[in-house]
């Protein structure tokens, strides 16, 4: 049995050690990245909620990379939003440059009430190139 090995981007964000977190979490092949939200070296929201958003796909795709991995090795994507209707617009434009081409990954939308102070997260599911 594999056992599970911690990844960390080269820039972490405070967020990591004030909750107690691992970035992402390699188990084999696959990649298991924690809820990326768009936060500043700090720990603090970025205040725009399009350049939180952005932020959020910046700090994703800097865990993948600590891991070999690039946003076109995803295979399942969840997204939690505070305000779905609001935000819809906002992320489907970042979804369509950030996931340009087909095939595209499984996506899962969830509305959510609380995201510690942010309005976005996204966690993923990556399967690491051999």
């Amino acid at each position: 049995m594999s056992q599970r090995q911690p990844v960390f981007p080269a820039e972490r964000h405070a967020l990591y050690e004030a909750h107690g977190y691992s970035a992402a979490i390699r188990s084999g092949d696959l990649l298991f990245v924690s809820g990326q939200v768009g936060t500043r070296a700090d720990g603090t929201p970025e205040p725009d909620f399009a350049a939180q958003v952005e932020q959020a796909f910046t700090n994703l795709k800097a865990v993948l990379a600590a891991a070999g991995c690039s946003l076109d090795d995803i295979v399942d994507v969840t997204t939690f939003h505070t305000d779905p209707e609001r935000q819809f617009e906002t992320v489907m434009e970042a979804k369509g440059r950030h996931f340009a081409t087909k095939p595209y990954p499984n996506w899962t939308a969830v509305g959510v009430n609380w995201l510690a102070g942010f309005d976005f997260e996204i966690k993923v599911i990556a399967r690491i190139p051999s």
